[in-house]
């Protein structure tokens, strides 16, 4: 099977992408913005033919490099697996007759209003939302729903761009911050009530073959505002035992089926609280911020490697053992400027050392990055336990115990 692959250079973890797709047979040709000499050897080998374009989300430049590419060979697929690549991606698929995500599934998954209207369509719990491209829209559908609100830019991903308001006030000064910054459309939405989780996916023909489960410590808003929080994601091993899950899949299921999801990498939002199990959003491609290492080691599952087995083979034989549940806890800096040195290390090491995966201690004079950046933007600790509540503490001693010193 030949596949396209788009971006296999940048960010680093494309490349366990192509990896995969050539251990498990694929010819893979790359599309990316890099020049080939950038690309390390490794890379290289695991590439047929790459090509170096503009841009990958001009639909125009990549078709065209695409039919080039299909005059030479046959493109059984063309894959994207970051959010802003989705919809162009699909786009070129049509354009050139290449089976994978449609246009409008990978529409209806950038465009949250959408999406949303789809979803409430088919019965699936989901907050109220509107997609306004006024203020005079946001504020009447402020008066219609009430505060709080949340709000992003229609096709945003991710929590960097998001609001939370409270009153009239601080939706004025957040309209304010958007029009400065040219977003010309905003998903508004009803704010829910709940604990926050995310439910990734490696589906074949719309059916999750693969399915995993992670919570946030705190709620990404409050963790992406807050400095002095050093914020969690944990992936439960307890997906197969406990009933409280069967809920969650039943959902997915009922959101793959209303979107027209097939066979993708799926990442999907929701909250718990006290109007139940909400929809919150869904991506068709993998979730950010090292999330599958995390599943891989905590599963004895080369994911990378079963995602490609579900795009090229339509199957997947490996099954997650579930020993571990795995997690990561994000070290923020004292203050922005440049990191100085840390404490704590040496406790933790002590304590807990025989269950850390890895971490990430930026050396002394690099830049900070603000708390907004995410989970991965500082330093960080990687972790794994059999049991998932001791695996929570153990994030929460490190969270307390390790200090990142800036100057």
């Amino acid at each position: 099977m030949n596949v396209v692959f788009v971006e296999p250079f940048f960010p680093r973890t494309q490349r366990n992408f192509v990896r995969g797709l050539a251990e498990v047979g694929a010819t893979v040709i790359g599309i990316g913005e890099s020049p080939q000499d950038m690309l390390d050897d490794e890379l290289k080998s695991w590439m047929a033919h790459y090509h170096q374009v503009p841009t990958v989300v001009d639909v125009g430049v990549m078709t065209d490099t695409v039919k080039w590419i299909q005059d030479k060979v046959w493109v059984d697929r063309l894959e994207a697996t970051i959010e802003a690549h989705t919809l162009p991606a699909a786009q070129v698929r049509e354009n050139c007759t290449i089976p994978g995500t449609s246009v409008r599934t990978a529409w209806l998954c950038r465009d949250k209003p959408s999406m949303k209207e789809a979803l409430r369509a088919a019965g699936v719990p989901t907050a109220a939302s509107t997609g306004a491209s006024s203020a005079a829209a946001v504020y009447a559908f402020a008066d219609a729903v009430g505060y709080p609100l949340i709000l992003k830019p229609r096709s945003g991903a991710g929590a960097l761009d998001t609001a939370r308001v409270d009153s009239k006030p601080e939706l004025d000064a957040a309209l304010s911050r958007f029009g400065g910054q040219g977003v010309e459309s905003i998903a508004a939405e009803e704010f829910v009530e709940g604990h926050e989780g995310f439910y990734d996916t490696v589906s074949v023909d719309g059916h999750a073959a693969l399915d995993f489960v992670s919570h946030y410590y705190p709620n990404v808003l409050e963790a992406m505002r807050t400095r002095w929080i050093s914020p969690q994601f944990i992936a439960t091993n307890r997906v197969d035992t406990a009933d409280d899950y069967r809920q969650l899949r039943e959902l997915g299921q009922r959101v793959n089926e209303a979107l027209g999801l097939g066979t993708s990498a799926t990442h999907m939002e929701w909250f718990f609280g006290p109007k139940g199990l909400r929809f919150s959003e869904i991506g068709c491609r993998p979730p950010g911020v090292g999330a599958w290492d995390l599943y891989s080691v905590g599963n004895d599952v080369d994911l990378y490697r079963e995602w490609a087995n579900a795009i090229v083979h339509s199957h997947i034989a490996a099954r997650p053992s579930r020993q571990y549940a795995a997690g990561i806890v994000a070290l923020r800096p004292e203050r922005d400027g440049q990191i100085t040195g840390y404490s704590g290390v040496e406790e933790i090491q002590a304590r807990h050392g025989q269950w850390v995966i890895d971490a990430h201690l930026p050396p002394a004079g690099t830049p900070t990055q603000g708390v907004e950046a995410g989970y991965m933007a500082n330093a960080y600790v990687r972790m794994r336990h059999p049991d998932y509540d001791v695996l929570r503490s153990m994030l929460d001693d490190v969270g307390r115990t390790i200090h990142v010193y800036a100057a």
